[in-house]
């Protein structure tokens, strides 16, 4: 796993070490190039990177903060897909992505400090690299991954077994994302995933 970001080194620099850890075979002089290409962004709390209906066209490093990907329906509703935290390096990975509208947004849970560089200057550096293609195969696996976890816990488990699996699997998250959020990933109300901690005996009820 990918070193936590050192909060105190100036800005610019944990940017640059984020770039040179996942790709240790790109020259200095590309990898300053490449770096230097990026802008570093500071939205506040539900601050949206990317709206739906917009093409996703850029990664996404998250120095710190908390990110969250969710869906709107057609009545307003929000529901939650991912949380990414600090040292999450996010792009589009798929053709689709990056070539049709974004069904999804990408938001700030948290004030952030994200850094943004345009996908068609990393892939124009990159490309060919061994770290390039390992990176790649490593988010696609974790992708479907991912996504068939999600579905069997959703049609396997009950409210109590997705809750008990989300502590056990991403117990930071539990401390950190307000529980309205938690409970929208986890396909409940808030009001039923209080009752449910309160049944766990993890709050007073």
């Amino acid at each position: 796993m990918p070193a936590a970001p050192d909060h105190d080194a100036p800005a610019g620099t944990v940017w640059h070490e984020a770039l040179a850890r996942r790709f240790p075979d790109l020259p200095p002089a590309s990898l300053a190039t490449l770096a230097a290409h990026a802008r570093r962004e500071t939205p506040g709390a539900n601050g949206i990177l990317l709206a739906a209906g917009t093409v996703w066209q850029h990664v996404f490093w998250v120095e710190q903060g908390m990110l969250r990907f969710f869906y709107i329906d057609s009545e307003g509703r929000e529901s939650n897909k991912n949380f990414h935290a600090e040292d999450a390096f996010i792009w589009p990975v798929t053709e689709a992505m990056r070539h049709e509208p974004a069904a999804f947004f990408i938001a700030a849970l948290v004030p952030v400090t994200v850094w943004r560089l345009s996908y068609a200057t990393l892939q124009a550096t990159v490309e060919g690299l061994p770290s390039w293609t390992a990176l790649q195969l490593h988010a696609l696996s974790g992708l479907l991954d991912d996504k068939m976890r999600r579905e069997q816990v959703f049609l396997q488990c009950s409210a109590r077994q997705r809750y008990e699996t989300l502590l056990r699997e991403r117990p930071e998250w539990a401390g950190r994302i307000p529980l309205r959020h938690l409970a929208s990933y986890l396909g409940m109300t808030d009001v039923s995933l209080s009752r449910l901690r309160a049944e766990m005996g993890l709050i007073e009820g």
